[in-house]
């Protein structure tokens, strides 16, 4: 492909971003969505879903840290970790590292995305592919969290496309139902809410369906360059509300415990503890969900 491609994000009808193309690596209708992975210039390899971007190799650290050191941490003591959706293999890696775990499914619907990320992302998944403590699963995570046993996670990291196509089915009132079920008595799910900027709906709406089914709903934020916008949110629901309110010290406390201080580009104990507090344009997308959930 000539040097002067460009590929322009299609999220939103009236404001983008482009990439310039140094080279395209794949192309592929899967049975679900069109999957695009080229090389770029400025960001690395970057991989887009039906036109949207969904990771570059420059700024993949902040997205899947906040995603999976957050809650993982929060829970304190989680052993057993479910992912939805990550197909890239990163937020997989990330669980892996903390030297509790003692399992982690992840189940993909899109076994091309894997594929794929591996042949043409392999830094992003690393070692966690081979890692015995990982069950990769090419299937639909609706059936998964219906079928689980009662009690059989402590955590639930949903990494996601937006709710419109194949992803919609991730931020429906059964799927956070069937999460509360699966999860422990301290359990907690997160999941990825869109940029509040352009998607403030997005969190309102998915707040309010995870305020059903758990006690403790919030949002946490993370800076990801490539999601346009401003603050990308991450949805919070917990059964147990002091997860939310940790200190820094007793964060840095369970992360040197964990093995990851000093593992990470983005996440500290200062912006796990800061990224709860919201600036008021996103908390007042929250103002719907009721108790002290709405006290942040």
């Amino acid at each position: 492909m000539a040097t002067d491609s460009w590929v322009n994000e299609t999220l939103y009808p009236d404001w983008g971003q482009r990439f310039r193309v140094k080279r395209e690596l794949a192309r592929v209708q899967s049975g679900f969505q069109d999957i695009m992975v080229f090389e770029s210039d400025s960001h690395g390899r970057v991989m887009l879903l039906d036109g949207v971007v969904q990771i570059t190799e420059a700024d993949e650290f902040v997205y899947q840290e906040m995603l999976a050191h957050v809650p993982l941490l929060a829970h304190g003591a989680a052993r057993r970790v479910l992912i939805i959706g990550a197909g890239d293999g990163g937020v997989l890696r990330r669980v892996l590292q903390h030297k509790g775990v003692e399992r982690a499914v992840m189940v993909e619907i899109d076994g091309e995305v894997i594929r794929l990320a591996r042949e043409h992302m392999p830094r992003i998944g690393g070692d966690a592919w081979s890692d015995p403590r990982a069950e990769v699963i090419v299937g639909d995570g609706i059936d998964y969290v219906r079928q689980a046993p009662a009690g059989s996670f402590d955590v639930v990291i949903v990494d996601s496309t937006d709710p419109i196509g194949v992803g919609e089915v991730l931020f429906t009132d059964e799927f956070y139902a069937n999460c509360a079920r699966l999860l422990g008595e301290r359990g907690l799910v997160v999941n990825q809410s869109g940029v509040p900027f352009m998607q403030a709906e997005e969190l309102r709406e998915t707040s309010l369906r995870r305020a059903k089914a758990f006690p403790d709903v919030w949002a946490y934020v993370a800076a990801v360059p490539t999601y346009v916008g401003g603050f990308m949110t991450l949805g919070w629901a917990a059964k147990d509300a002091s997860c939310r309110h940790l200190g820094a010290e007793e964060i840095r406390r369970r992360a040197a415990e964990a093995g990851i201080l000093g593992t990470t580009r983005y996440w500290t104990p200062e912006i796990h503890a800061c990224a709860f507090h919201l600036p008021p344009y996103i908390a007042e997308c929250l103002e719907a969900v009721s108790g002290a959930t709405r006290k942040g």
